[in-house]
């Protein structure tokens, strides 16, 4: 028999939340089909573009994926000439990853789209609870690491 206090794990918070990250994580693939990327190629690019030369390791971390995705994902993104990847120069098994003129581009596209979706999430809270709830779930995020 279950507690009157107790929570089934689909009305929690964490749920609610996993919820409309795939509902974002949906909505963006949706809207980068017609840039020709999906949410985690978009993460990746983006990382790179913070940030060129990162290694499959960090680019994994920063996607929220696999090392072994993320070794499909550059396969992917590199035949389609949207990034280059060069061994390191100290560590030969380690590659670097940077962005081509043609990741760039889809890239600036990609971000319409990303810009596009925050405003979405913006106009459904409103400009202040949007940045009490990041701040809030900044706030998540560090305390559980």
């Amino acid at each position: 028999m279950a507690r009157a206090d107790k929570k089934s794990p689909h009305e929690t918070i964490g749920y609610a939340l996993k919820q409309a990250q795939q509902a974002l994580r949906l909505h963006m693939d949706r809207e980068l089909k017609e840039v020709g990327l999906t949410a985690p190629q978009y993460a990746v690019l983006s990382s790179l573009e913070a940030e060129a030369g990162l290694s499959n390791a960090m680019l994994a971390r920063q996607a929220f994926v696999t090392p072994q995705t993320m070794q499909v994902m550059l396969v992917k993104l590199e035949k389609a000439g949207l990034i280059e990847r060069t061994p390191d120069e100290v560590h030969g098994r380690i590659q670097r990853t940077t962005l081509t003129s043609a990741g760039s581009a889809a890239l600036k596209k990609a971000h319409d789209v990303g810009q596009s979706s925050e405003r979405l999430i913006v106009e459904v809270l409103g400009a202040d609870r949007a940045s009490e709830v990041k701040r809030l779930l900044d706030n998540i995020a560090e305390r559980l690491r």
